[in-house]
Parts: structure tokens; C-alpha cells; sequence
């Protein structure tokens, strides 16, 4: 099954005889508290207008716990992420289409949620909201409660020590900017620098100009330009696990499977034990 979905396909399976279940999971990660603005307000965008019928997802409070020594923002409860899920109507036979503001980090960090923990069902809105031409709605919808159960997968995800060890043995790509992975600067972290043996592969290249994703054919020959071959093990992290679940995605849909390190670097980098690598090198 394909892992994204263009609004026009959506468009359709809205009208059809089994239509998804939405989730707007619109999120910005920001440096405006520095600058002394109010951060990002996802709730108060979407109640601004959102697709027909979506729901609602706070990334920060139902798709990661508090941060702490698991990084910016680790796994969730899975309980409280179970009744999220079902509050918005989530059940395991029924379709979901994740969307956020159109940058899809936010959105891949639902998906990948939903995946690992057994939904089969669900895709991302590629280009997000600003891809959609229908119209919006204010009002909060109330749907039938659903009857989704998490069920973490026993493949998919790594801790630390697997994901230095994959650096080795496998493939390991760095989804933050290059000038973060080369430790030229460090704006959230407190160390700047890549895990060693990692490869440089910021998110931001599996998309075009208007913020899709390219072409399959071209995702495929980017992750092979990286080291990406036939029976890789591939492993990505970034910062905190969000832009990390974007590239999981690219790489679905180039027909790749990957792991995430969820933690990232900001669980890694917490811990000044664990080494650290700089400039243009993996090593």
C-alpha cells in the first residue's frame, strides 16, 4: 500500500463507500519562544479552518511524552495515545489520512505511530493542507468513538545502542540540516555533531519545491546515493524523532523499509558518554 496520498485521490475516497478517518496534526518546531513570540498554535490553526470532518492531534501531548532523558519528544503512553486515537475515530478497519501545514514531519509522526503499533491502514497527505482545494470547515466534529487498540510492533524501532550499532553494520541517515549534522551549529542540543558512521540526509531533499515528494523512481536513486542497496538495514533519527518519521516515509515510498530511532539526537547527545562525531565524515 502506498504510504501517501494526493488530494484529489482523497477528494475521492471521502465520497466513496469506506472513507478515511482524518487527522490534522498541524506542529511547528520553532525558536520564537527565544525571540520572545508566542509559539506555534496548532489547535487554534485548525480550529481556523480544517479539512471536512478531521479531528485534531496534538503532536507534543498525544504523540510523544514530556521530554526528558528519552529526548524532545519520546514515545507516548501508549494508553493515552489509544485513546487519542479513538476519540478521533480511529478504528483498525478503517482508513486514516494524516495531514499537518504542508511540511509533513508532523503528519509522518502520526503515520509512523499508527503503523508501529498495528494499524494497516494509513497514509500521509502529500503537500499537507496547502495541497487541498476543497473547502474547510470551523466546526469540531464529534465522531463515533473507535475502537483502535495500540499494539506496539516487535520490528521498527531503535534504541541508542542499536541505532550506533546499525551505524556500522547497516545504514544510518542523519535527517537534520547538514550544517547540524556537521556540527557547525546546534541551535536546540546541547552538542553538536552526528552519531559515527551516520550519513548526512536531510529531510528536506525527498521533497520538491512545493513541499511533495518527489517521484519514487528519484527517492530510490537518492537512497542509493547515500548507501541505500538491496537488503540494506536502514536506521534514521534527527533531532527529537519527528523529521526522522518523514524520512521513514520517503523511504516507504521509494519501497524501502526502515527503522526509527525515536529518541534521536537529542536523547543521544544528552548523554556525554556516548561519542560524538563532527564534520562532512560519517566517521
Amino acid at each position: 500500500m502506498n504510504a501517501i496520498i494526493c488530494a484529489s485521490d482523497l477528494a475521492r475516497d471521502l465520497t466513496g463507500a469506506r472513507p478515511p478517518v482524518l487527522l490534522d496534526v498541524r506542529w511547528q518546531l520553532t525558536a520564537a519562544k527565544a525571540a520572545g513570540e508566542p509559539p506555534f498554535d496548532g489547535r487554534a490553526a485548525y480550529e481556523a479552518g480544517h479539512l471536512p470532518g478531521a479531528v485534531y492531534v496534538d503532536l507534543d501531548r498525544e504523540l510523544a511524552s514530556a521530554p526528558g532523558e528519552g529526548g524532545r519528544h519520546p514515545l507516548p503512553d501508549l494508553a493515552r495515545f489509544g485513546t487519542a486515537m479513538r476519540r478521533a475515530g480511529v478504528s483498525a478497519g478503517t482508513p486514516v489520512v494524516v495531514y499537518d501545514g504542508g511540511q509533513g514531519w508532523a503528519a509522518a509522526r502520526a503515520w509512523w505511530l499508527l503503523r508501529w503499533t498495528g494499524h494497516p491502514d494509513v497514509r500521509v497527505l502529500d503537500g499537507g493542507l496547502p495541497s487541498w482545494e476543497g473547502p474547510l470547515e470551523k466546526s469540531v466534529p464529534a465522531p463515533e468513538e473507535g475502537d483502535f487498540v495500540p499494539e506496539p510492533g516487535a520490528t521498527g524501532l531503535l534504541d541508542a545502542d542499536a541505532a550506533a550499532a546499525l551505524a556500522r553494520s547497516g545504514v544510518l541517515l542523519d535527517a537534520r540540516a547538514g550544517e547540524r549534522y556537521r556540527g557547525e551549529v546546534e541551535p536546540i542540543d546541547p552538542v553538536a555533531g552526528h552519531i559515527p558512521g551516520a550519513v548526512s540526509a536531510p529531510t528536506t531533499e525527498n521533497v520538491g519545491a512545493d513541499g511533495r515528494f518527489l517521484p519514487a523512481g528519484e527517492l530510490r536513486e537518492r537512497f542509493k546515493g547515500l548507501g541505500v542497496t538491496e537488503g540494506s538495514r536502514v536506521g534514521v533519527y534527527c533531532g527529537s524523532g519527528v523529521s526522522a518519521a518523514h524520512q521513514v516515509l520517503a523511504l516507504a515510498a521509494a519501497g524501502v523499509p526502515a527503522e526509527l530511532y525515536v529518541g534521536s539526537w537529542s536523547e543521544w547527545s544528552s548523554d556525554p558518554d556516548r561519542p560524538v562525531a563532527v564534520g562532512p565524515d560519517p566517521q
